[in-house]
């Protein structure tokens, strides 16, 4: 038994084959006004416009009032941007502005195009600044590894004040240190990268990760990348990616995680 819609009711055709359904057939029309999309857009193309409604969408509700202060705009002009923004916002009883439901989705509609509108910016950056070298990306990791190194050794020196023998097991114990020292670089480095992509020393030495697609960083790409920075592991991971013989990957770890570090400064 095949079930298909048509209009508001439901038909049960026996030993129907299966099939595509054309819903404007069944009169179902689910085009868009394309001119409607257009005229939404246009709305929102205005920054001003983009600013009244992050700014009710930050604080809830806004007064006349609140809007002239926060924009420092004169009425008539926040005036007509209001009127143009009748089909996203509303007034309440006591006359202050608030987003509307068509409102709230303009909002996100506003914080995706930030959001594709820094992935695009990165996506140019990543292609007219050159690969970060492998002498620069050493000398990064060795100062985040001495940053985290230096915080393991003031962790085992602290305890002394309450259990000397825990401060005495750790610094009698090099490979212990080591394997905090580890785990708290790979953790280090995965915060800061899938923040914004820079620990402190690539901060300090101008260098920046970012994704080979072209997208925002994210804590996953961040946390693969630096699996790669374990000790044991990253002799082979070096190895490997000398084998791809592809500069922007001079790490297995940075092509498995679809990243790389770009120079920031040319």
């Amino acid at each position: 038994m095949f079930l298909i819609c048509e209009k508001t009711q439901v038909k049960a055709i026996p030993n129907a084959s299966p099939k595509v359904i054309n819903y404007k057939t069944h009169g179902l029309n689910m085009a868009v006004n394309q001119e409607n999309v257009s005229k939404v857009l246009s709305v929102l193309s205005h920054p001003l416009r983009r600013d009244i409604l992050l700014h009710l969408s930050n604080n809830s509700e806004a007064s006349f009032t609140d809007l002239l202060n926060f924009l420092k705009v004169d009425t008539g002009k926040l005036s007509f941007h209001l009127r143009a923004l009748a089909p996203f916002i509303e007034q309440t009883p006591s006359g202050k502005y608030k987003l509307s439901r068509a409102g709230e989705s303009a909002v996100r509609i506003i914080h995706d195009v930030e959001d594709w509108a820094e992935v695009a910016d990165v996506q140019g950056k990543a292609s007219s600044l050159p690969i970060a070298s492998f002498q620069k990306r050493a000398v990064a990791f060795l100062i985040d590894f001495s940053l985290i190194f230096a915080i393991t050794i003031t962790i085992s020196i602290i305890p002394s004040l309450i259990a000397p023998d825990l401060t005495t097991f750790l610094t009698n114990n090099i490979s212990t240190s080591l394997f905090i020292t580890v785990g708290l670089l790979w953790l280090y480095s995965t915060l800061l990268e899938g923040f914004n992509g820079q620990s402190i020393g690539k901060r300090i030495l101008g260098l920046k990760v970012v994704r080979t697609d072209g997208k925002k960083m994210s804590y996953d790409h961040a946390a693969i990348r630096n699996f790669g920075k374990v000790l044991p592991l990253l002799p082979f991971d070096l190895l490997l990616g000398w084998r791809i013989k592809n500069p922007a990957f001079l790490r297995y770890f940075d092509k498995f995680a679809g990243t790389t570090v770009i120079n920031l400064r040319i």
